[in-house]
């Protein structure tokens, strides 16, 4: 089986699948009479139509057996979708470019440091959350509307990959 290398989550590399939510090396403003800085839109939520909304919630993830075969991908056509850790762990996220399908070739995984959060663009193939704890909460931003917004797409065996464990 194909190995899936993870990588440490960083703007440039995450930017072809969407937004990397997080303060470090993004700008910001005194806001509240100089008592907080405002790290300002550092991710847009895209919605397909006028009557669709940006919604929030919470998602409690429960952990995944390692190692980790990448049996499918699922995409949002109709809008963003957000991510946010509220515990401050780790966690993995795995892509693939926007497109009719997934190209397994194509796939990327990356790992985030625990304070930065992910946004994944309109239409992006990714895997469903991948907690590292047993149980783990995160804030999510996306979007509610008419229209089905997950489509999902499960691989062939020759097509699937193992996630790295080591790189964890």
């Amino acid at each position: 089986m194909r190995r899936l290398i993870i990588e440490p989550l960083t703007k440039h590399a995450f930017a072809p699948f969407g937004e990397v939510i997080e303060t470090e090396g993004s700008a910001h403003f005194a806001i509240n009479n100089g008592s907080t800085q405002r790290y300002h839109r550092l991710a847009e939520v895209q919605t397909a139509t006028p009557d669709d909304k940006a919604i929030i919630s919470i998602f409690r993830a429960q952990a995944l057996p390692w190692p980790l075969t990448i049996t499918m991908l699922e995409r949002h056509p109709l809008g963003s979708q957000a991510f946010i850790p509220l515990l401050g762990n780790r966690f993995v996220i795995v892509v693939a470019p926007a497109g009719d399908e997934p190209d397994p070739a194509l796939m990327r995984a990356f790992i985030t440091d625990g304070r930065q959060g992910i946004n994944y663009g309109r239409g992006v193939w990714h895997h469903p959350v991948l907690s590292l704890q047993a149980q783990d909460d995160f804030l999510v931003v996306d979007r509610s509307g008419e229209g089905n917004n997950c489509d999902e797409y499960f691989f062939a065996e020759d097509q699937m990959y193992q996630l790295d464990p080591h790189a964890t």
